[in-house]
């Protein structure tokens, strides 16, 4: 192994043939070391599924890498020798292979960056670490961008981003003259028995040994992996990738806010585990939608709004993350410090909204972006939950959550928890929102339609209360004007009752008592 060139290290979210840190790589010259290690199963307590996920992908292009030639040394998590980290395993490594140079791929998240900057002079080798091409808009970029701004709006981003790419252009302005379409993608939803089926894939054996090892390994974490239907090769992801433009792009725009009991899924794209991975390339993802609008198969409205979660709201989030860490995660404008019920891990609450999406979080490690926003989000804000609590119940539980994406999405715009340093508002909502989008609200054992009192919805009472109780941070913002004008006109006993009901649901909370 004295010849070896370049000991090539890659992550398990950077399972791309592109990555970088393949670059110029030779399979005669160079090895590649992969593992998994238990610093990064159990730095919260994942999903069962997403271990799975990870790693089963993670073997895989193992495969993949091997059958092009490559020497590829696999560090499985049940390796007797698995020295549980992915510094000390670079170390044992080196020791072993002995290369000239190390090379990686940037890491995603802030705390294994960390790591990788120490290598160096931990293993007293050249340290080359790239950046990670995948995204559009690198770090200093990003930086730029938002250098001299009073305010992030994710818009302008997207904007710019557009015109980079050449998505949905025509020249130097928007197909069809207009940029963004998410005011046309607000309708509700209603049950479809003809509504085709996501797919799903039949584990093979290196898959099942990796579920085996998962329940076997982390019996207390989430979830089952019983059901396991991800795709863990880049084929099988272009394939789900293919069949979402086909069966589900058309009708994806207006009802991507909608929420339905009886369909967790409706018409999104369960793509992101795949592309935050690197099973799947997202700028060619969004040429694809693309070309399904100019093809006459998809309407602009839905194109654009999927094309919008990527090139926008993905590369926006990521930017987002490196500006503000390290330290972001402790942000905690509105002092909050309640714990997480335990519904949170059992789905067990007669609030149907929070049980529903819960529950389905339980069973496929997935929730789409508005019950993740606007039911537990808004629960957890409503209610004055850590929100570094929350961002660790996010991080933990869904199958596509890395810090980079998950932590802005909930202490930013979630929990307002940044005090508006990413969000130009916080997303508040009663049950009235619940109501107009979803259809949770006609199995609840709470009253939508009653505002106080011991059966009425809580989160019309927490709404109101909220606002009250954190008025000298939010009565000056401009978008919750006409909210604080509502509230200012009410009579006092109004507000006496709101004020009442929150305090009596909140005791019940933290004494234990299911609600």
């Amino acid at each position: 192994m004295a010849s070896t060139r370049n000991l090539i290290f890659i992550l398990g979210d950077q399972l791309s043939p592109a990555i970088s840190s393949l670059e110029g790589a030779d399979p005669r010259h160079d090895v590649i070391l992969m593992c998994e290690v238990m610093e990064e199963a159990s730095y919260v307590q994942h999903h069962k599924l997403k271990i799975a996920l990870i790693f089963a992908a993670m073997r895989h292009f193992a495969v993949e890498l091997r059958n092009k030639g490559f020497d590829v040394r696999y560090t499985m998590l049940d390796d007797p020798n698995n020295s549980g980290s992915f510094s000390s395993e670079l170390k044992r490594a080196v020791t072993i292979i002995r290369p000239q140079h190390v090379v990686a791929t940037e890491a995603s998240e802030w705390r294994v960056l960390e790591a990788m900057n120490a290598w160096q002079s931990d293993i007293g080798l050249p340290v080359e670490i790239r950046t990670d091409s995948r995204f559009l808009c690198s770090k200093a970029e990003f930086k730029t961008w938002s250098a001299g701004r009073r305010s992030l709006t994710m818009e302008y981003f997207y904007r710019d981003m557009r015109r980079r790419t050449g998505l949905l252009m025509n020249g130097k302005d928007p197909e069809t003259n207009r940029w963004n379409f998410d005011a046309d993608n607000r309708k509700s939803a209603k049950p479809d028995l003809f509504r085709p089926k996501h797919k799903g894939f039949t584990p093979d054996d290196l898959t099942r040994d990796v579920l085996d090892l998962v329940e076997k390994t982390f019996p207390r974490n989430m979830g089952s992996t019983s059901g396991f239907s991800f795709a863990v090769t880049r084929a099988d992801a272009e394939m789900a990738a293919d069949a979402f433009i086909r069966d589900f792009l058309p009708a994806f725009g207006e009802t991507q806010d909608a929420m339905l009991q009886e369909e967790p899924f409706l018409n999104h794209a369960l793509l992101s585990f795949y592309i935050n991975i690197g099973l799947l390339d997202p700028l060619s993802l969004c040429r694809a939608a693309e070309r399904a609008y100019l093809e006459g198969h998809a309407p602009i409205a839905s194109v654009e709004g999927f094309i919008r979660q990527i090139i926008g709201w993905r590369e926006y989030i990521r930017g987002i993350y490196w500006l503000a860490m390290p330290g972001y995660e402790r942000s905690n404008t509105f002092d909050a410090h309640r714990p997480l019920p335990d519904f949170f891990w059992t789905g067990n609450t007669g609030m149907a909204c929070l049980s529903t999406v819960i529950t389905q979080t339980i069973t496929y490690a997935y929730a789409h972006h508005i019950q993740r926003l606007m039911v537990v989000g808004n629960f957890a804000m409503l209610a004055g939950l850590d929100p570094h609590a929350v961002h660790q119940w996010y991080l933990a539980v869904y199958a596509d959550a890395f810090e980079w994406v998950e932590l802005p999405n909930v202490i930013g715009m979630s929990q307002f928890a940044d005090g508006g340093f990413m969000s130009s508002k916080p997303y508040a909502a009663s049950g009235a929102y619940i109501a107009r989008m979803s259809n949770y609200c006609e199995t609840c054992r709470y009253d939508v339609t009653k505002r106080t009192g011991n059966n009425a919805c809580p989160l019309n009472a927490l709404y109101w209360d909220f606002l009250d109780r954190n008025a000298d941070h939010l009565s000056e913002n401009h978008r919750l004007a006409q909210s604080y004008s509502t509230w200012h006109r009410m009579d006092g006993e109004k507000k006496q009752a709101y004020r009442k009901s929150a305090e009596s649901f909140l005791q019940k909370l933290d004494d234990g008592i299911p609600v």
